[in-house]
């Protein structure tokens, strides 16, 4: 799809673009997509989905890609910009008949260079767990069954047959997972338990505002352990906060809705502009979430203030992907200014990132203790990509979070992932990432980020009058609050959990599934209490244009020639794909040369751009 505009220039294809921090390149050389390199045709197909994964490779290139293109699935080593793709050595190769790959997921917790688990949801509804480096295939879930005593249907899915939108493992578990489906129903798994030769029985075990969870009523252990029905139509998306105990769900009725993940209750809700949303994510610290969808904004969400803070106006179309950049921040004490609040209100605005650079990506986001310091400015990097084939990058500033702050005396810098000291002034906290499970952690694991460098202006945002609040985070224990429904699902370990940073996928659709016993379907008569789309113009729930600030993107560029389907951003690159299944990779500002040089070696001109 062709950007508006129709000039030459609107039209052409960038293979690089220019933010404050530096110059992003394109890397021709690290491509990834069929070994014929032959644009796929998209039409009718399911979108291109990637993956990755680390698994603690001696070599130093431990990093795996897995991606979906049309009914084939691809495990390649990640070579990313150090070294050229060779699409002629996959790892591992699958080829499906009669159903499509639309998401996988790997599990970070057991990765490692002989094995790892990677859960892929199909077209169909079925989830398939495999291990590519060993090429085996070892569960399938929600599996056709031989329905021989019906005159009619010979094979049937008894969980769901509908379309899996979304598949997630749970954040520090070995064994459970996450799936969503185009039928608005979300199940959780178990890869030990079996899903049994019967169409499961449903229990209820929590009801709100638009949603409902149910248990698997069995005299055995069997998947799917939990059922969710959230919203109305296809369930496009769902994240875990970076601490795994919330989850935030976009639905194709244009809901956002955050549950508490642990005690299976709603924390808050947002509706879309317009139409359905389709892709949803995290900040590093758990405080924001920004989603997207048909009606071509991203919006921000507070987590602590269950409110819109501010929508971003750049796409042209759908928005199918947003994702922070956990490597790109910014934060620094600003001068001493006289401050009229209370010093409640002072403490909240002292902020800290920081980067643990021994744990991966992870870190932690703490509130300073002392009203004698400093106040900080933050600025988060959240990026998007569209069906109108534009990457579009947002900077989240101040002057958005703290409307209330005086902003003359506030200074921002932007990290430049090749820096090598920060500037006077700036603070840097370096902490080691904690067990969530001890009951006296009250802070919210983050995605780690880099020193910081060079002294910038400010962003482009246009902000109106807003108010902001404080407000807590309440977490439930999964098993407490199973133990008061169904005793038999206290056997969850939830507790166990560890603290892992996901990449995250999306999937859109419009269609509805059905239950298939006689139980489910009296499930769905229950009268539920229903929130009127028509009605929430102008409320919290989805608040005029003109009554919260509006970002522009820091750049918007046409980067394919189909829709995009991929964002992710990695420590020395960000990652982009579209619907003719070509990957590819954008060399952070400093780290082109990693590649040029290595190309040098082997090709007369050694361009790489």
């Amino acid at each position: 799809m062709a950007a508006e505009g129709g000039g030459k220039e609107m039209n052409e294809i960038k293979t690089q673009f220019t933010t404050r921090e530096g110059v992003y390149k394109l890397l021709t050389h690290s491509e990834y997509s069929r070994p014929n390199r032959v644009p796929f045709n998209s039409q009718g197909s399911n979108p291109v989905k990637v993956s990755f994964v680390n698994v603690n490779d001696q070599s130093g290139n431990g990093d795996r890609i897995c991606f979906n293109v049309g009914r084939e699935l691809y495990f390649y080593i990640y070579k990313g910009v150090r070294k050229a793709a060779d699409l002629s050595k996959p790892i591992d190769k699958r080829i499906y008949k009669g159903t499509q790959p639309t998401c996988h997921d790997f599990n970070h917790l057991t990765a490692t260079a002989e094995s790892v688990s990677l859960l892929v949801g199909f077209s169909a509804g079925q989830v398939q767990l495999i291990d590519p480096i060993k090429k085996e295939t070892s569960k399938l879930f929600n599996e056709e069954v031989s329905l021989k005593d019906t005159g009619w249907n010979n094979i049937y899915r008894l969980i769901d047959k509908s379309r899996v939108t979304c598949v997630k493992w749970v954040p520090g578990s070995e064994s459970l997972f996450l799936v969503s489906h185009a039928s608005g129903n979300m199940y959780l798994y178990n890869v030990e338990h079996t899903c049994g030769t019967t169409a499961p029985h449903y229990q209820l075990l929590k009801q709100g505002e638009n949603y409902s969870v149910h248990t698997c009523k069995s005299k055995s252990t069997r998947n799917p352990l939990l059922k969710w029905t959230v919203g109305e139509g296809a369930l496009n998306e769902f994240a875990f906060s970076p601490d795994g105990k919330f989850l935030a769900c976009v639905s194709q009725d244009g809901f956002l809705r955050v549950f508490n993940f642990d005690a299976v209750e709603l924390h808050g809700t947002m509706k879309s502009y317009f139409g359905g949303l389709l892709c949803v994510c995290w900040s590093p610290d758990g405080k924001y979430i920004v989603a997207g969808g048909e009606d071509d904004l991203v919006t921000v969400w507070s987590f602590l203030d269950c409110r819109v803070i501010a929508r971003g106006h750049g796409h042209k179309s759908w928005v199918s992907v947003v994702a922070f950049d956990h490597y790109t921040t910014s934060v620094e004490e600003s001068d001493p200014m006289e401050f009229s609040g209370s010093d409640e209100d002072f403490q909240d605005q002292m902020i800290h990132f920081g980067r643990d650079r021994a744990n991966s990506t992870q870190s932690r986001l703490s509130k300073r203790n002392s009203t004698d310091s400093r106040p900080v400015s933050v600025t988060y990097r959240f990026g998007s990509v569209g069906q109108d084939t534009q990457l579009c990058l947002w900077d989240l500033t101040e002057d958005i979070l703290f409307p209330h702050l005086p902003l003359s005396r506030t200074r921002t810098h932007t990290n430049v992932m090749n820096a090598t000291s920060p500037p006077a002034g700036a603070t840097i906290i370096t902490n080691t990432s904690s067990n969530t499970t001890n009951g006296n952690n009250s802070g919210a694991n983050t995605p780690g980020i880099n020193s910081i460098a060079t002294t910038l202006p400010r962003s482009n945002s246009l902000p109106h009058s807003a108010a902001s609040s404080g407000g807590g985070i309440s977490s439930g224990i999964m098993d407490s609050a199973i133990a008061t429904g169904v005793s038999k699902f206290a056997t969850l370990s939830l507790h166990d959990r560890k603290e892992r940073h996901h990449e995250k996928d999306h999937k859109r659709n419009h269609s509805m599934g059905h239950i298939s016993s006689k139980s489910s379907d009296k499930l769905n008569l229950l009268t539920k209490t229903k929130t009127d789309p028509a009605k929430t113009l102008g409320t919290l729930l989805c608040p005029r244009m003109e009554d919260v600030p509006l970002l522009e993107p820091l750049i918007c560029k046409k980067i394919a020639h189909e829709r995009l389907t991929v964002l992710i951003f990695l420590e020395d690159c960000l990652v982009t794909a579209c619907q003719e299944g070509f990957i590819c990779t954008w060399a952070r500002p400093g780290k082109v040369g990693l590649l040029s040089s290595q190309n040098q070696a082997s090709s007369p001109s050694g361009t790489v751009v």
